[in-house]
């Protein structure tokens, strides 16, 4: 007979732990469990595919990693940790109102300007930056970027934010302040991000930093209007220009240039993808 008195021992324990301390904890782990998800549901597609001598195209292959991904993975572990809580994963979208709306366009507007900000620091400084997978993939097949236009608000806005703000900022929020929840919320979708992105450690850490400070206008856009569909609109927005700058330096740039090159004219969260072998 299996017994449950280990689990219960640590259940209680955690507990009798500081409210702040079990909501810091149960942040981090809804949020990795996230990628770690996405990770496995990722490998396991993708081996059965094989197994059955089916090879996706490079549109496809960004198309099955979008449902998986942001869509399986992100909104399945949200929803099964929003209703385990006794809340439907709908009822954190609401139907914009003009107020909403006039906040979406700010924060859009906002998060590009702290994009140019932070891209003029890093030029200035000459810190090292990360590339994102996904750039450098679009740039070796430009039509996936026109697929990524649309589905960024389709299921990259709504995946990442019913995660990372409709939970994650959420149980934060239960026990902190927003002017914690919403940092800390941030800084743990930037580093899941750690996995998206090529090269050194010091560049990966300096583009984390970057998506934390930007997506601080996503996390501040949901606290101010209580509706996942305003974080939702302007991350999908906010992706959907940087595919958009993307594929035309990649179309209509320089010949001459090299799929580095190309990729890292556009600087910032392209997209959070599971690195595929």
């Amino acid at each position: 007979m299996v017994s449950f008195g280990p689990a219960r021992r640590i259940s209680a324990w955690f507990g009798s732990l500081d409210p702040r301390i079990r909501a810091l904890v149960a942040a981090l782990v809804v949020g990795f469990s996230g990628i770690v998800v996405a990770s496995v549901v990722v490998v396991v597609v993708l081996l059965t595919l094989g197994l059955i001598g089916y090879q996706p195209s490079p549109l496809a292959l960004i198309g099955l990693s979008l449902v998986l991904v942001q869509g399986v993975s992100f909104g399945g572990v949200a929803s099964i940790y929003l209703i385990r809580r006794g809340r439907s994963p709908l009822s954190l979208f609401k139907i914009p109102s003009l107020r909403d709306l006039l906040v979406t366009v700010g924060g859009f507007f906002g998060s590009l300007t702290l994009l140019i900000v932070a891209s003029l620091v890093v030029q200035q400084t000459g810190a090292p930056t990360a590339q994102n997978e996904v750039a450098q993939f679009g740039v070796e097949n430009p039509e996936v970027l026109l697929l990524l236009i649309p589905a960024a608000f389709i299921f990259i806005g709504p995946g990442e934010e019913i995660l990372f703000r409709g939970v994650v900022q959420n149980r934060l929020r239960e026990a902190f302040s927003p002017w914690v929840a919403i940092p800390v919320a941030s800084v743990i979708f930037g580093a899941v991000h750690y996995v998206a992105l090529t090269g050194a450690a010091p560049g990966r850490f300096v583009t984390i930093g970057i998506l934390s400070l930007l997506t601080l206008v996503f996390g501040a856009a949901y606290e101010y209007t209580d509706n996942l569909v305003v974080p939702s609109l302007i991350h999908g927005a906010y992706d959907a220009v940087l595919f958009a700058g993307l594929y035309v330096v990649v179309v209509y740039g320089p010949e001459n240039a090299t799929p580095g090159q190309a990729a890292s004219l556009v600087v910032g969260d392209i997209l959070a993808l599971v690195p595929v072998v």
